[in-house]
């Protein structure tokens, strides 16, 4: 067996019998093999499994029994986690530490739904916002929308960051296949030069449009590039600066700002405090993903959001997708050590899908305080990442397989493909279930030298196995099933932050070094010696990259 690091800590509060007997059945059970598991139980490859929406989570080859789900299921009940659901869904304000509601499923919500934020319902907004951009995204579709020279647009760049960057990227690569191909989409969010430079490097800005995306409009890289697109927009068409109204939207709520910078507020698109960053695909960041894909599709994407909103609030625990996927996270997590989950889709369309759920995970439950406050006293926030396909076969597969850490998998598959070539999918589809056996049965000793290899060479060819995964597996791949994974994910997210007692939704974390970065910019750009008061290793690198700049 691989070297398990315990990481059981001390419970949370008001759960301490509860995590006492989970840390009680995890030294019973884990050294327990799959083998035995499967073997004692020839349906439970049947009988742990669960399926709606259209999607079938089989979670079978996890290191778990009955009991253990049991127990886990208990201290969702502890936890208050259907309370704090139906609080989430009534928008009451769960985020504490900024005393906002979180209503991300409002974005998604049906017309004639209420949700009531201070005294109004905030859904016909919601639609009033999505009807606005419907009509856009069919005048720029259609070619209606004209440039400044009476070109049609032909290229849209997203500006944003963060989640007005993630989001839209992901859900762009994502529905690809759905995409209005006679037009180019660009998404610029780095602050280095670079990523605005090839972005802009072959468009012609007579029929390019950019969405500037920035809820107070001030966020420091994105307005760095929206300044930058705006100088290049305008030394494209003859400085003039009336053609910034022509080339460039806002997704904002800072009409001030939007209006200085040189954008129709008729063209301003809003969405809501109670809409986090990466949780905002749905909302106005969205706009790029609606011109790509068009309103029908961008309508079916919130359907199967919403039909997963509702799933997560009316399922009971054992049968319900999201809360099973974050009771495992947690049970990883908190009783075997485990430090990252890896996400493997297995569609080239979904390769940014790992790199969204980064944001979405880790800057949710990235956290080091309860609620009130109080240090927690167990592991909060794995670390999540992955690759698409076969490709990670070839990389780092090996140290999932044979190395010392353990690393839970979720593999994500599609019955239908959206490109049928040859054999292609069933090679695709085959290895998918071949890297799940592998992972959970691996190899003996006896099974190796039984082929034949040299005894030198047997244990270097063991695979050890009872490597735990999911299979997530759906019929195909459209904006509706897109919508269905992406609110699976998230409140997976939010089991896991009910659990462990801590606020989900604020990101505190992202602040401290955009502060710093504030007051070391003018000390890079200052024509005179600045007086460095920094401790003596960020004093040594200012100094030194003004040297470097100097040579220039």
């Amino acid at each position: 067996m691989a070297a398990r690091v315990e990481a059981i800590g001390r419970p949370p509060a008001g759960k301490q019998q509860t995590w006492k007997d989970l840390a009680a059945h995890y030294k019973k059970i884990r050294e327990t093999h799959l083998r035995s598991l499967f073997a004692d139980d020839p349906k439970r490859g049947e009988l742990m499994a669960a399926e709606a929406l259209g999607l079938y989570l089989d979670y079978s080859k996890n290191l778990i029994t009955g009991k253990t789900l049991e127990l886990l299921i208990r201290l969702a009940e502890e936890s208050s986690l259907k309370e704090r659901i139906e609080a989430m869904f009534r928008g009451e304000k769960i985020n504490l530490t900024e005393k906002r509601a979180v209503l991300h499923t409002a974005l998604r919500a049906p017309r004639d739904a209420s949700i009531i934020v201070d005294g109004e319902n905030v859904v016909p907004k919601v639609h009033a916002v999505l009807d606005r951009m419907a009509d856009f995204a069919s005048r720029v579709r259609s070619g209606e929308w004209k440039g400044h020279t009476g070109k049609r647009i032909r290229n849209i760049v997203n500006v944003g960051i963060g989640g007005s960057d993630l989001g839209p990227v992901m859900a762009y690569e994502a529905l690809k296949h759905y995409t209005e191909r006679t037009m180019t989409f660009r998404f610029v969010s780095n602050v280095d030069g670079t990523d605005f430079a090839e972005a802009v490097r072959d468009l012609d800005p007579s029929e390019t449009l950019f969405i500037v995306s920035s809820k107070t409009f001030t966020t420091l890289e994105t307005m760095t590039n929206a300044q930058t697109a705006r100088a290049w927009s305008l030394a494209g068409l003859g400085n003039d600066e009336e053609s910034v109204a022509k080339h460039f939207v806002a997704v904002s709520t800072n009409a001030p700002e939007v209006a200085k910078f040189g954008i129709d507020t008729a063209n301003m698109f809003e969405f809501w405090e109670w809409v986090g960053g990466r949780y905002s695909m749905a909302s106005a960041i969205g706009l790029s993903t609606m011109v790509a894909i068009g309103p029908d599709n961008f309508r079916a994407m919130l359907s199967g959001l919403h039909q997963m909103d509702e799933h997560f609030r009316t399922a009971p625990f054992e049968r319900n997708l999201p809360v099973l996927m974050g009771l495992l996270a947690v049970w990883y997590n908190d009783f075997f050590g485990a430090q990252t989950v890896a996400v493997l889709p297995y569609e080239q369309y979904l390769k940014r899908f790992p790199a969204y759920l980064q944001q979405l995970t880790m800057e949710s439950n990235g956290k080091h305080v309860t609620l009130d406050g109080k240090r927690v006293a167990h592991q909060t926030g794995p670390v999540y990442w992955g690759e698409s396909g076969t490709n990670g076969q070839h990389s780092f597969y090996q140290l999932i397989h044979q190395g010392t850490r353990l690393i839970p998998c979720d593999f994500i598959a599609f019955a239908r493909p959206l490109n049928p070539v040859g054999r292609h999918h069933d090679i695709l589809i085959a290895n998918v279930c071949a890297q799940a056996e592998a992972l959970a049965f691996g190899k003996t000793a006896e099974q190796v030298e039984a082929e034949g290899t040299p005894r030198w060479l047997v244990p270097h060819r063991v695979f050890e196995g009872n490597r735990p995964s999911n299979t997530i597996l759906a019929e195909r791949l459209t904006p509706e099933t897109l919508g269905k994974l992406v609110a699976l994910y998230e409140h997976s997210v939010f089991t896991q932050g009910a659990i462990w007692n801590i606020d989900s939704f604020d990101q505190w974390g992202v602040e401290l070094g955009k502060v710093l970065a504030q007051r070391i910019i003018p000390e890079l750009e200052s024509e005179a010696e600045p007086k460095l008061t920094h401790d003596s290793s960020t004093n040594k690198l200012i100094r030194y990259y003004r040297k470097l700049k100097e040579t220039r």
